[in-house]
């Protein structure tokens, strides 16, 4: 079990931090032990592939064989949305007696896999190569496999952090801790963790508790080292429909919501037309075309535009977008 000792001032200086480079290491763990994360297979089916052109065997090595991951990958973010590239930075700064204190950290009971055998020496250098290499394949990783799906990754890690401010609100740190985790247990300022690998309790003294929700965990996650800073990693709300398949269109639903006739007139104008064109191919007059025009422009379905004594009306990208959703944004 870990426990953190929160007082009053800690619990006020308690905050929400978003991580890209936290998500990022953490997947490894789905990569490295699939049964234990199943909502995340499809995710792991589509990178899979992709990775095969750089390997990920150094990264995935860093998952010990309790699933921990060694604490300098996970810096303690400085704010509270950080790019990949400021924390990755962060990361490139470790000393290298972290580097070897927290990769060891993770093989408590094992000597570590071949390709990280550089830690173990007393000389600097081969840490030093280690770290750099790390973070050269983590910056390919994030590439590969964060970046293209990180905008839904962060619409769920902010939707899980507003649920969580408003639980705050409501019930104060009881019920912020509440329904986070099984594991999570909050009694007389004490936050306890349990199944963890680390036997540790941190008094944190005024520096604040940073909460940082994680698509990627299973469970939560503070440092295994005793040392760093206070944080937890915790598995946020909404995982479940992140990675499901995209509704397919209602194609009555357009006209459910315009109208038949300007359904009609939309589905029309995929090129620019004047309105007596209009009214002829849909066999209407041109007033009566003319009324559903304006509403529609109005909308910002329709651009316009004059040319000689005829204005031409063409959909919008937004008209482009209700007409046909499989159209590219």
């Amino acid at each position: 079990m870990i426990s953190f000792v929160l007082d009053v001032e800690d619990l006020a200086d308690t905050r929400f931090a978003i991580s890209p480079i936290h998500e990022t290491v953490l997947s490894l763990r789905v990569l490295r032990e699939p049964g234990l994360y199943a909502m995340h297979l499809p995710w792991r089916r589509s990178v899979l592939g992709r990775l095969d052109a750089f390997g990920a065997d150094l990264l995935i090595s860093l998952v010990g064989p309790d699933r921990a991951i060694p604490d300098f990958l996970t810096p303690r973010p400085a704010k509270f949305a950080a790019t990949f590239e400021e924390e990755l930075a962060a990361v490139r700064r470790t000393p290298p007696e972290l580097v070897r204190r927290d990769v060891l950290a993770v093989y408590p009971r094992v000597r570590p896999p071949e390709v990280l055998r550089g830690v173990e020496a007393d000389d600097d250098a081969p840490v030093l190569a280690l770290g750099d290499a790390i973070c050269d394949q983590l910056q390919l990783y994030w590439e590969v496999a964060i970046r293209p799906t990180w905008p839904q990754l962060r619409l769920v890690l902010e939707a899980d952090m507003t649920y969580r401010a408003r639980q705050l609100a409501v019930g104060g740190a009881r019920l912020l801790f509440a329904d986070m985790h099984p594991n999570l247990r909050w009694h007389d300022g004490v936050l306890h963790i349990d199944k963890m690998i680390g036997r540790h309790r941190v008094v944190v003294s005024g520096r604040g508790l940073l909460l940082v929700p994680s698509v990627f965990s299973h469970k939560p996650a503070p440092p295994v080292s005793p040392a760093e800073p206070p944080l937890l990693a915790y598995p946020c709300r909404g995982v479940a429909t992140l990675w499901a398949p995209a509704p397919t269109a209602d194609p009555t639903a357009l006209t459910s919501l315009l109208g038949a006739p300007r359904a009609r007139l939309l589905g029309l104008l995929d090129e620019p037309l004047p309105t007596v064109e209009i009214a002829r191919r849909l066999t209407v007059t041109p007033s009566a075309v003319s009324q559903h025009l304006r509403v529609l422009h109005a909308t910002g379905l329709l651009t316009r535009t004059r040319d000689g004594r005829h204005v031409l009306y063409r959909r919008s990208p937004l008209g482009d977008q209700l007409a046909d959703p499989s159209a590219p944004g």
